[in-house]
């Protein structure tokens, strides 16, 4: 028996090796791996640039604190702030602490300005923004707040797309909007591009800020370093994780100057965020994520692989209700329950992964060849061919 906490319904599968796209049962059986650690190994698996980045600093340095300046964590706060809208890096260890940091700042941005009572954040209903208590209570889905009540309070919901529901929630104590820029855990839903923009001139308008949530569809994975770079607006918070450490635990929550007014030394802190090995892999994952082309090709390759997925969807509509998604980060919508199909796309040598809505999502790496693509579209014609 297990001595492990039973949280997960794990897959009886364990793995001892990972090699790009593919991972290596302990019975020898060969995956094509289209989980990446829920949208992380953004580089596939053991990738050497990353292997050698990370090797060469823990000969080094592994870990000291934030009480000294950590020159590796410099150079990747640098590397960010000229690459997005950010001014200001605040290092944490995982997308909930980065987004958890995210409320945080935005309810400090208002105190620093004496407005004490405007500290409500305003989310979308069964979004998801992590796994602490005051995100499941942001994220106000039924699955994840059963049982941990009291709730936290200082979140108002609205349901996604309900724009004039989204307006008349917005009161004299609302300090921000966040929202997901793409719907991960919530089914692999875009918020449009106008919409962004839209939400951009509201906050504006009411006065609040605007935080993306950019855990999941953030660092590459829509084709753009960050999803919301599509609609061309400046959010005022962006708390990112996932793909940042190539699968080595690092989050960020990125801020522009005026968020950052209302953060002091003693307000925020964190053992382990920012670390030299882990601002090692950041830096490695930045180092191969603007070499030239590179999103480009995770553009292109979205474009492929979602073009081929409607073609599936197309010949089995009794099966495949929708394809969403943006870049690399895809979701095949079911017209039934789509447990029965995930285990079948896992005999058949493809890992995927359920979302909400019935939802399969499809996460390879970034770095993904079109030949690997192509394996799993040949998968998934298989499997919805022999499907009942």
């Amino acid at each position: 028996m297990s001595a492990i906490l039973n949280t997960y319904n794990r897959k009886k599968i364990s793995f001892k090796r990972g090699k790009g796209s593919f991972l290596y049962a302990s019975n020898g059986k060969k995956y094509l791996d289209f989980v990446q650690g829920i949208a992380v190994n953004c580089l596939g698996h053991s990738n050497n640039y990353l292997n050698r980045a990370i090797q060469k600093q823990s000969k080094k340095l592994w870990h000291v604190s934030n009480a000294f300046v950590i020159p590796e964590q410099e150079k990747l706060a640098k590397r960010l702030k000229q690459k997005t809208f950010a001014d200001y890096i605040s290092f944490q260890n995982s997308g909930a602490e980065a987004t958890e940091a995210s409320i945080k700042f935005a309810r400090r941005y208002f105190y620093s300005k004496g407005k004490k009572k405007k500290n409500r954040i305003l989310c979308i209903n069964n979004s998801f923004h992590g796994r602490t208590l005051a995100t499941i209570f942001a994220s106000n889905s039924k699955k994840m707040t059963e049982g941990f009540y009291p709730k936290v309070d200082g979140f108002d919901h609205f349901n996604f797309g309900d724009h004039k529901g989204l307006e008349r929630s917005i009161n004299s104590r609302t300090a921000a909007i966040m929202v997901e820029t793409i719907l991960g855990e919530g089914g692999i839903k875009v918020i449009p591009e106008f919409c962004l923009k839209e939400l951009r001139k509201l906050c504006n308008k009411k006065k609040i800020l605007l935080i993306l949530d950019e855990v999941q569809c953030g660092v590459g994975r829509s084709g753009k370093f960050l999803a919301f770079e599509h609609a061309k607006i400046k959010p005022d918070i962006v708390p990112i994780a996932k793909g940042i450490g190539g699968g080595f635990p690092v989050g960020a929550v990125l801020v522009n100057k005026k968020v950052a007014t209302g953060m002091k030394p003693g307000t925020h802190g964190s053992t382990f965020g920012g670390n030299p090995l882990a601002m090692s892999a950041g830096n490695a994952v930045m180092d191969v994520m603007f070499k030239k082309g590179f999103l480009n090709n995770v553009k292109n390759n979205g474009r492929y692989f979602i073009r081929e997925l409607n073609k599936i969807k197309d010949r089995y509509p009794n099966i495949i209700k929708e394809v969403r998604g943006k870049g690399l980060l895809i979701g095949l919508c079911l017209k039934k329950d789509q447990t029965n199909f995930i285990n079948k796309l896992s005999d058949n040598s493809l890992l995927t992964i359920r979302g909400s809505e019935n939802v399969v999502r499809l996460l390879p790496p970034l770095n993904v060849t079109k030949k690997e693509i192509n394996l799993a579209l040949k998968i998934l014609n298989k499997v919805c061919d022999n499907y009942k």
